[in-house]
């Protein structure tokens, strides 16, 4: 039997920088565009600046796996420096719901923590898409979002 229940990807990551500098960078939507797979072709779409409050509405545009899709997300909270949660309200799943953190390592950075739930539309055939190819599409695309961070936060001073 298929089991439709939200599904869980987690990601840590320790950056150089106490939490209120890395946050900034993941306060600017526009930054979601560097470090996403260029295959998706993902950009923002709602017009700068955007200022990140709860209840702030952000629009993409992206392909996946060729096809466009829009989307639309809401931030659900948002306490600078520390957390923030977006959700989204259109777009490809019947669930997203994606909170990121940032702490204090207690050794001068930040611990960031990735915690996504998300659940796709179209009952069993969903389920059985997202065993075939969506699990794996989106275990790439935090791959290579680690992969971007570590070099972004690298070439920092």
């Amino acid at each position: 039997m298929i089991e439709l229940v939200p599904h869980l990807i987690e990601r840590e990551q320790r950056l150089p920088g106490p939490p209120k500098e890395t946050f900034e960078f993941f306060a600017d939507a526009f930054n979601l565009e560097q470090i996403t797979p260029p295959l998706l072709r993902f950009k923002v779409t709602t017009p700068a600046p955007i200022e990140m409050h709860e209840g702030t509405l952000i629009t993409y545009r992206l392909r996946v796996r060729g096809v466009p899709v829009n989307w639309l997300t809401r931030i659900e909270e948002w306490t600078p420096g520390k957390r923030f949660v977006d959700t989204q309200l259109k777009g490809p799943y019947k669930l997203w719901h994606h909170t990121h953190t940032f702490e204090d390592d207690g050794q001068g950075g930040t611990l960031m923590r990735d915690i996504v739930r998300y659940e796709m539309p179209f009952g069993p055939f969903g389920e059985i898409a997202r065993r075939l190819l969506v699990e794996r599409d989106l275990e790439g695309i935090f791959d290579y979002r680690y992969q971007e961070i570590e070099r972004i936060f690298g070439e920092q001073p």
